[in-house]
């Protein structure tokens, strides 16, 4: 085990950073001053084992000293790996993993502007490029390229980030080179955002179910939402009790709405039935994939109904304990979420006795830090507990040995608030809604070449084409991306496939997390395709050989043909195609198994390179 601690020391204001969070140090050890009397105390750590069950909160400390100063020193490295004894080797390994750290100097305030696929077709290269000629070295500001920012609606997009007590942030979208600039100079008096309901044609809609309450409810009052139903689904939980619950999941069909579709009450009850304890709930939050941005306006926009969703999955798998994992790049989402949270424990909904049922349960959040592959259950688990999002390998599955090695449920935003109108309708109502193979609602995250981008609420069933309709899709459309940067294009005469994951399978296509990005002919495909190359090349965490050599050989052979068809290809397409199977053959998770799916589909359904 390597406890080397270099000479770097701490400056003050870090060393409060982490102090604030950690409280004071108790020894020399730690980094606390000593006099005569405690001379000697530095000859043995003390309270070790009691350090090391703190690791979980290396993550969180990393981000107090992000956040105040802006970077990560080797001072405040040492310092926070005194405090909580871990090895500064695996610390820096923890800290470089994450996108939205720095180990090396940069400026109190960095501008990400995202460069992803919604972003890049509308305009984020010329927005890149004017906003580094106006923010030169000289203005205290850094630019940073930035994968996806969940702002896909409002495209192109960036977030100003200020270090300091506390941190500030701001949000510039639809982005133009002088609002970017201004919001990354005076955070404090950027433009408000537009609320949530911004981000839903559908909104007021009395037909909606999952997003009935967003802009009609106001997201910080706990008694509006109680007035427009909330806090139901929960009384009606406690008087099934867990296994009412879980058969009540089982009997409507609900599935995951990640992308995996595995059926919900089959995880709850696999979770609920493990004698080892405690058990443990965590939301999956940490939504990255590129056009995905559902979750971040049902967090921003109805905020309790995420909490509410959590205590109900939380009583009936038998956890007292919720783990909120928040992506990094959504600041009001945060916001909004800690203080619905906090009302919720101060209004007895949460805590100790739950609505004087008897029951315990309360939620912590855990931020993000930048990184695609924490969506996937395991790596997420990792990066709570202190450790490198790296995928791990199963068997064992979550539900036997998941987060701090005891069984854990983990489901997603989407999935957890469809539980409430399961409970409020019943399951055989719910069960009525969609498909008999795909159940319930569904939402779509829409964006590209589209005149109301957003998000839409349909039942499971109708065909790309209608929602494409609802959206107003342009004119000379192109192709249309189904699942994001994992999921696969699908041509223009192919809008008759029905929107369900059944539909989506015979069609040869993926339904994934319900992205839907539509490109007309002024967006350049081979682009598109090497910006998804580069995507997964530097999301991949480097732990298996098919993921983290196969990215870097697609994204180069991707270089190689972006000029050049028909037989000048024909090579880099065969090897292509034979990387694209060793990763998706050979690959430990998920990310490595789809990052071929995209071009593959490109090159066979749209004739790209030919």
């Amino acid at each position: 085990m390597d406890l080397h601690f270099g000479d770097s020391k701490p400056t003050d204001e870090e060393r409060a950073a982490i102090d604030a969070l950690l409280g004071p140090p108790e020894s020399s050890w730690e980094g606390a001053a000593r006099d005569e009397m405690r001379a000697a105390d530095l000859r043995w750590a003390r309270g070790g084992r009691e350090a090391r069950e703190r690791r979980d909160l290396l993550l969180p400390g990393l981000h107090a000293v992000n956040d105040r100063i802006g970077w990560i020193s080797e001072g405040a490295l040492g310092y926070l790996c005194r405090r909580l004894t871990v090895p500064p080797a695996e610390a820096y390994g923890v800290a470089t993993f994450y996108a939205m750290f720095s180990v090396k100097p940069r400026p109190a305030t960095v501008l990400h502007v995202c460069t992803d696929l919604a972003c890049a077709a509308a305009g984020a290269a010329e927005l890149c490029a004017g906003v580094e000629a106006r923010l030169g070295p000289g203005s205290g500001v850094g630019v940073e390229r930035s994968p996806c920012l969940g702002l896909c609606e409002r495209a192109p997009a960036a977030l100003a980030v200020r270090a300091g007590d506390p941190v500030r942030t701001a949000v510039s979208a639809p982005a133009t080179v002088a609002r970017a600039a201004e919001a990354a100079e005076s955070p404090d008096s950027a433009p408000e955002e537009p609320t949530a309901a911004f981000a839903v044609p559908q909104a007021g809609d009395p037909s909606l179910v999952l997003l009935s309450r967003v802009g009609v409810v106001d997201p910080a009052s706990l008694d509006d939402y109680r007035a427009h139903g909330g806090y139901a689904a929960l009384r009606r939980a406690f008087v099934l009790g867990p296994a009412g619950v879980i058969r009540e999941v089982t009997d409507a069909g609900l599935v995951g709405r990640g992308g995996a579709a595995f059926p919900t009450g089959r995880k709850w009850q696999a979770t609920a039935s493990q004698p080892d304890h405690p058990h443990y709930l965590v939301c999956n939050a940490d939504e990255s994939e590129p056009g995905t941005f559902k979750d971040r306006v049902v967090m921003e926009g109805d905020p309790y109904a995420l909490v509410e969703a959590m205590t109900v999955a939380g009583y009936a798998v038998g956890a007292h304990k919720g783990y909120l994992y928040l992506r990094g790049e959504y600041p009001r989402a945060l916001h909004r979420m800690e203080h619905a949270i906090g009302q919720a424990r101060a209004r007895g909904l949460l805590g100790e006795d739950v609505l004087g049922q008897g029951y315990a349960f309360d939620i912590e959040i855990r931020r993000g830090a930048g990184a695609y592959i924490c969506g996937e259950e395991t790596a997420l688990f990792n990066s709570i507990e202190g450790y490198r999002g790296e995928p791990r390998s199963k068997p064992p599955f979550p539900v036997e040995k998941g987060l701090f090695g005891k069984p854990t449920a983990e489901n997603n935003v989407e999935t957890l608030v469809n539980v409430l109108p399961i409970l409020t309708k019943g399951a055989e109502a719910y069960a009525a809604i969609g498909t008999p193979g795909s159940t319930g609602p569904k939402l779509y995250c829409v964006s590209g070449s589209v005149d109301r981008p957003g998000i839409y609420e349909l039942p499971f069933g109708p065909t790309l084409g209608e929602l494409l309709d609802r959206a107003g899709v342009r004119e000379r459309l192109r192709a249309v991306l189904l699942g994001g940067a994992a999921g696969g294009f699908v041509r223009p005469d192919e809008l008759d496939i029905p929107l369900t994951f059944e539909g989506t399978r015979e069609a040869g296509t993926t339904l994934g997390s319900g992205v839907v990005m539509a490109f007309d002919d002024t967006v350049p495909l081979p682009r598109l395709l090497l910006r998804i190359a580069e995507f997964f090349r530097d999301e991949s965490c480097g732990q298996c050989v098919p993921c983290r050599v196969g990215t870097v050989r697609q994204e180069e052979a991707l270089h190689r043909i972006a000029e050049r068809t028909g037989a000048a290809a024909a090579d880099d397409v065969a090897l292509l195609r034979e990387v694209g199977r060793a990763m998706r053959d050979a690959s430990i998770c998920g990310l490595g198994q789809t990052a071929w799916n995209a071009v593959e589909s490109a090159i066979d359904r749209l004739g790209a390179y030919e």
